[in-house]
């Protein structure tokens, strides 16, 4: 596995700004909504076994990362706030990539091998968040 920099070719689509694009947009929505004290959804997961899914509390987090409470963010749920954390990131580097004009990054090469160690990798880190979930709520 390779990351190389390199301009966007031409009639190619721009990923980076799609991504802000959607970001932006999901970050927005969410704030109005929860400016307009709107319900939130329902977990259906939650209400048929009455255990945490592996995303629960990511809303929460949300919340509590809107009101500048990192601790209680991270306590709702971690990867939550890491995957929020990622995505603030990849926006700054959009922002800079789009305002200078730089080089886009692209991961080339990628062997069958590696891919797989990625797969099992999120899987993991997935589990391993459940885990914590299951943990937090037998411990509440």
């Amino acid at each position: 596995m390779r990351l190389i920099a390199r301009p966007l070719a031409p009639g190619e689509t721009n990923a980076e700004l799609l991504g802000l694009t959607i970001s932006s947009g999901a970050a927005a929505a969410f704030a109005l909504w929860h400016a307009l004290h709107l319900p939130w959804p329902v977990c259906a997961f939650h209400i048929v076994t009455g255990q945490p899914c592996p995303t629960c509390g990511a809303t929460r987090a949300a919340i509590a990362l809107l009101h500048g409470d990192l601790p209680a963010a991270w306590n709702w749920n971690p990867l939550a706030l890491l995957a929020y954390g990622a995505v603030v990131l990849f926006d700054g580097y959009v922002l800079v990539v789009m305002a200078t004009g730089a080089k886009r990054l692209r991961i080339v090469q990628v062997r069958p091998g590696e891919k797989k160690f990625l797969r099992a990798s999120l899987v993991a880190v997935v589990l391993c968040n459940w885990v914590y979930l299951l943990i937090a709520k037998a411990a509440a």
